[in-house]
């Protein structure tokens, strides 16, 4: 099926144009819940009103399911759902790396910055400068708020930023796109035209500045806001009381940075032995949360420290 653009449009610079039309490069491969009445298997609405009947229902009388086929649904219990979830190890696991020019920017989905804790500073500033002199980024899979997520670890300024990285299978292909072909005597481009390209890019290449370009829009939001301020229409509402928030984990924090490298340095035999000790070192990571008891958890906790 061919692509649909979402908007066209032009690249411009100077006083070239090139007409363009812009189109999603990624596709969501994620797994939809579907409400469904567990006594009819009919669709169930957002308000558990049952989409045939018109009917509420309780929630007690709710199964979700994935459609695999057009009106065909596969039903999973929450236990089976649960068990699928990733163990949340508070670890960003580096699996390779590779050169810093390696990975497409449509790759690239959110980033998060890093910042060392509990005298991890030496071994963070290791990595970070190995990283930058070497001219390569680690590719590494972490777990936040249960969701695993494919990332890439990289080095910038004093610091290192997490970049969450979209799976391979969310990227959609080229080949649904009408492009010229690659090479400048393929596509037609004389060398004339490209000196002369060349030359107006030159001349309008300067150094990155974000602070030069503003979110228009929110800045004349934000100011109409002020005026009618000043001018009294300010209506007054009354937000219900919020919910302790207190006791919430507020998201999964990346942490055990030190250990997960001074893994890797123990492991420098080689990509056998690397490979060999592996499994091993996977266990021996699952093993304290295997252990019920809170306060030996805690105890474990400060031997470790």
């Amino acid at each position: 099926m061919a692509s649909r653009a979402l908007w066209k449009g032009a690249i411009s610079f100077g006083l070239v144009h090139i007409p363009v039309s812009l189109h999603s490069a990624t596709t969501d491969n994620g797994v939809d819940f579907d409400w469904l009445d567990k006594r009819s298997m009919d669709p169930v609405g957002y308000k558990r009103i049952n989409k045939k009947t018109g009917k509420e229902i309780t929630k007690e009388n709710i199964v979700r399911g994935v459609q695999y086929e057009d009106g065909q649904y596969v039903v999973l219990s929450d236990e089976e759902i649960a068990a699928a979830f990733p163990r949340t190890t508070q670890t960003i696991e580096i699996e390779s790396f590779v050169a810093n020019t390696d990975i497409p920017f449509v790759y690239l989905e959110r980033p998060y910055y890093i910042a060392p804790i509990n005298k991890g500073k030496k071994v963070y500033a290791l990595l970070r400068d190995t990283l930058l002199k070497t001219g390569r980024v680690g590719i590494a899979r972490v777990v936040i708020q249960t969701k695993q997520h494919l990332a890439v670890l990289v080095p910038s300024g004093p610091g290192l930023i997490l970049n969450l990285l979209r799976w391979g299978t969310e990227i959609r292909n080229w080949d649904e796109l009408d492009l010229p072909p690659e090479g400048a005597k393929a596509a037609g481009l004389s060398e004339k035209e490209l000196a002369m390209a060349r030359q107006l890019v030159d001349d309008m290449t300067d150094s990155w500045k974000p602070e030069q370009f503003k979110d228009s829009f929110t800045d004349a939001i934000l100011a109409l806001v002020q005026q009618k301020v000043k001018q009294g229409k300010v209506e007054t509402v009354e937000q219900p009381e919020a919910a302790d928030e207190s006791s919430g984990s507020g998201g999964a924090k990346i942490i055990d940075l030190t250990e997960l490298l001074q893994r890797s340095l123990r492991h420098q035999g080689g990509a056998a032995k690397a490979a060999a000790e592996k499994p091993a070192t996977k266990a021996a990571s699952k093993a304290p949360a295997r252990k019920p008891a809170a306060k030996t958890t805690a105890a474990s906790r400060r031997r470790a420290a």
